[in-house]
């Protein structure tokens, strides 16, 4: 058989290679496909599926070529026949598989060098005219000598590397074609694109031998020196371990000798603090066992200070020291009394608490959740509970917080771990038993570092607390007797196995009479104090503070209020440093030369309430307020409802049930049927900026469309709330606190509520519950006939 027969035989080419008129371009991205070489292709994009398919229909050859590493910006637009070499490999098809995802696998093999003489189209893929390269035949000595050099210097590199099979060995050992051996060798070296598409262009297979002989020579030689840097490592360990071995003779000579050694003195004194510190049993064996891992390594090493802090964290955490409770009734009673105004339903769990303490020592502490809006004093409350009951406070921000570690700490095998914030806080206070305040809980986040939330779960429940593990310390830390206060503004964010392992104290906002005593008995005197000035210089009148609180806050606590006082001591500071030394009253009328016009206008009584308008009650995260609730009955229409100014899905909802109970029970009068089928009704919430949404303004919508169908206008100093059924039945809301304090705040009278919340009337404050009338009701109707007496038959 002729020799060219032979080799066609061996690679599965017996027939003459007739490349397509039209070939199919696949570019290679970081790869240089050789003729003789079996090449996998994954194929995913839609336009190189189809191109696969084109040649799978046809003679099954596509052209392989290398894509170029150039460097184009973003803004220049480039074919994609530019960023291709124009030398490359004709690919025969041996196999394909497809995959669900549309994705297509090929097993190909090289045949040919060919060459693009001329780009026959781009869509959906690239088609060119090839031409094959014929293999130029040289075997003469200098080949051969070629041959020998590349192949005997290849075989170091497999045996020096990693990755290189032993089977390679035996193919290139056996290869006697000088073409062959040189495509073989560069396709298995790692080497750049660009050096691998030199060799592939060249046709001579002696000069791709040259190439390869100088490629071969360099990888040797990095290998090489890669073996002799793995060598000298090697020998630095053994110094290392030569280094202990002679220090520990050393440490037994000066022991010999009387001398103190390196060291000696920190661990004598670390020993002693083990000694004399009273440990738990799991602890103690815990302490013992890392100080004599600590004791066999060397003062220089890394893991000696690691292993040190360990130690010291131990050491200095209060595992069976606690601080004594202040059981004084009277004196926690006082405490609480003189920093905080009002807060009563806190202020009596505290002291249930201390009760039931007195009685039983060994009562687990409380874990209470204060939620309420900003500024009502639920950071500050914290400390004072403190105090009151004498234990220690620590006080850190969940806020933000998105790295489980904070809470259970970082495991020792991280560089700088150090234990969580709740290991960090008793070591900070010294006792087993503060009083820990985890503020903002309501903002915890999660990421792919853990989820906070969820490591607060085990600190949180009294029945696995006793047992909390740090994975910094890896031993369990009794926390049932830490008091865990946390606080949040709203409970949405909250998760619920979280929210259930609290003990819920709302705190709703402050009436203004409450912030006027506020004001007087704590932010006055601090803003005075703190700016400089004292009661000889400045004096605010009660019409004055309260001028302050209507016209220049709106808010459900005092923060701003706070705010607004310190801008008045500054200005009359101001005035004394320049010399005026009159006492300066700060009263209603001469509040604006302080602090300018009224900030606030929003959420007052209206003057007149026309047809279609009801004062309605509605709930925000920083308190409540009014709402006004505005309808039209437009002529020429068809009965259509519409609704503006951001409402949610459920508020419509509440407008299509009120409008449909109506429509039930007065359609068929024929007084009312021009309303029902020849008027539109348009009801809108004014604040078109504010997304609104909930069931409580249903009576509200349902009384609107009623002052439309009868034509009368309802009472400005009657707001109400609740939801409403399609039978008309009213059912019970939340958040009445906040809703009926804002009504308060603007003057209301009456307000009508649903029956099922008058249980809530008990929360109200006294002075709130004497200034209104509250109208319960069960059914719409009754609504009505409180607004319009003798209408309804």
């Amino acid at each position: 058989m002729p020799d060219r027969d032979r080799d066609l035989l061996e690679f599965g080419l017996t027939e003459e290679i007739v490349l397509p008129n039209e070939m199919p371009i696949l570019p290679i991205s970081e790869a240089v496909v050789f003729p003789a070489m079996m090449v996998p292709l994954v194929l995913s994009d839609t336009n190189l599926v189809r191109l696969a398919d084109d040649c799978l229909a046809g003679q099954k050859i596509l052209g392989a070529f290398a894509q170029k590493d150039l460097e184009v910006d973003e803004d220049d637009e480039v074919a994609d026949r530019d960023l291709i070499y124009h030398v490359g490999t004709a690919v025969k098809i041996q196999k394909m598989l497809r995959f669900p995802d549309g994705s297509m696998r090929l097993l190909g093999q090289g045949i040919a060098r060919c060459r693009i003489t001329k780009f026959l189209g781009d869509e959906p893929y690239m088609k060119a005219r090839v031409e094959l390269i014929p293999e130029e035949e040289q075997e003469d000595s200098r080949t051969l000598a070629y041959m020998r050099g590349v192949a005997n210097n290849f075989l170091k590199i497999i045996d020096a590397s990693e990755t290189l099979s032993e089977e390679l060995k035996v193919v290139v050992m056996n290869s006697d074609d000088p073409g062959r051996l040189a495509d073989l060798i560069a396709t298995n070296m790692d080497i750049e694109v660009g050096e691998k598409q030199s060799i592939l262009e060249e046709s001579s297979p002696r000069k791709r031998l040259q190439i390869l002989s100088k490629v071969v020579m360099r990888e040797l030689d990095v290998l090489e020196l890669g073996q002799k840097l793995q060598t000298r490592v090697r020998k630095s360990i053994d110094k290392d371990q030569r280094e202990y071995y002679l220090r520990q003779q050393l440490k037994a000579i000066q022991r010999e000798l009387g001398e103190a050694e390196e060291g000696s003195v920190e661990l004598d004194e670390l020993r002693a603090r083990i000694d004399e510190t009273d440990l738990p049993e799991k602890v103690q064996a815990a302490a013992d066992r890392e100080f004599d891992r600590l004791s066999r390594m060397s003062p220089g090493a890394s893991e000696y200070t690691v292993s040190k802090t360990y130690l010291d964290w131990i050491l200095d955490l209060p595992w069976l020291e606690s601080s004594e409770d202040k059981l004084d009734l009277k004196r926690a009673d006082e405490i609480l009394e003189r920093d905080h105004y009002g807060l009563d339903d806190v202020k009596e769990r505290i002291i249930e608490y201390l009760a039931v303490r007195k009685l039983k020592k060994n009562h687990r502490g409380p874990i209470l959740c204060l939620a309420g809006p900003p500024g009502v004093g639920k950071t500050s409350l914290g400390r004072s509970i403190a105090e009151a009951v004498g234990r220690k406070f620590f006080r850190f921000s969940l806020g933000g917080m998105r790295d489980e570690a904070e809470i259970r700490g970082h495991r020792r095998t991280y560089v700088g771990s150090m234990p969580g914030r709740i290991i960090a806080g008793l070591k900070e206070c010294g006792t087993n038993n503060p009083l820990i305040m985890l503020d903002e809980i309501d903002k915890l986040g999660q990421d792919f570092r853990g989820d906070p939330a969820s490591a607060l779960l085990e600190v949180l429940d009294p029945e696995q607390n006793s047992d909390f593990t740090d994975h910094y310390l890896t031993l369990p830390f009794d926390l049932s007797n830490v008091m865990f206060i946390t606080t949040a503004n709203m409970l949405d964010t909250i998760p619920r196995p979280l929210l259930d392992r609290m003990e819920m104290i709302h705190l709703p906002g402050y009436t203004n009479m409450e912030k006027l005593q506020i004001a007087k008995r704590y932010l006055v005197p601090r803003q005075v104090l703190e700016n400089g000035l004292t009661s000889k210089f400045i004096r605010f009148t009660n019409a004055g503070l309260m001028r302050i609180i209507e016209d220049h806050t709106r808010e459900a606590g005092v923060r701003g209020l706070e705010r607004e006082i310190g801008a008045v001591c500054r200005k009359v500071a101001t005035a004394v440093a320049k010399g005026k030394k009159k006492k300066q009253t700060v009263g209603a009328k001469n509040l604006e030369d302080y602090l300018g016009s009224a900030s606030y206008m929003g959420d007052r009584l209206r003057r007149h309430l026309k047809v279609g308008v009801v004062t309605g009650l509605a709930w925000t995260q920083v308190g409540g307020k009014i709402l006004y609730i505005e309808g039209l009955a437009l002529p020429g229409g068809n009965g259509q409802l519409k609704l503006t100014g951001q409402v949610g899905s459920v508020m419509q909802e509440s407008a299509s049930a009120a409008l449909s109970y109506l429509r039930n029970r007065f359609g068929g009068r024929q007084e009312f049927q021009e309303f029902f089928l020849k008027r539109d009704i348009h009801i809108h919430l004014p604040a078109g900026a504010i997304p609104k949404d909930g069931p409580s303004a249903g009576i509200g919508m349902a009384t609107v469309l009623f002052s439309l169908l009868v034509g009368q206008p309802t009472d400005r100093r009657t707001a109400m709330t609740g939801e409403i059924t399609l039978t008309g039945a009213v059912l019970p809301i939340g958040g009445l606190l906040e809703k009926v304090l804002a009504a308060h705040r603007v003057g209301v009278r009456r307000i009508i509520i649903p029956a099922d919340n008058e249980s809530d009337l008990e929360v109200i404050p006294e002075e709130v519950r004497e200034a209104i009338h509250f109208v319960p009701v069960r059914h719409v109707e009754e609504v009505w006939e409180e607004l319009f007496p003798d209408v309804l038959d």
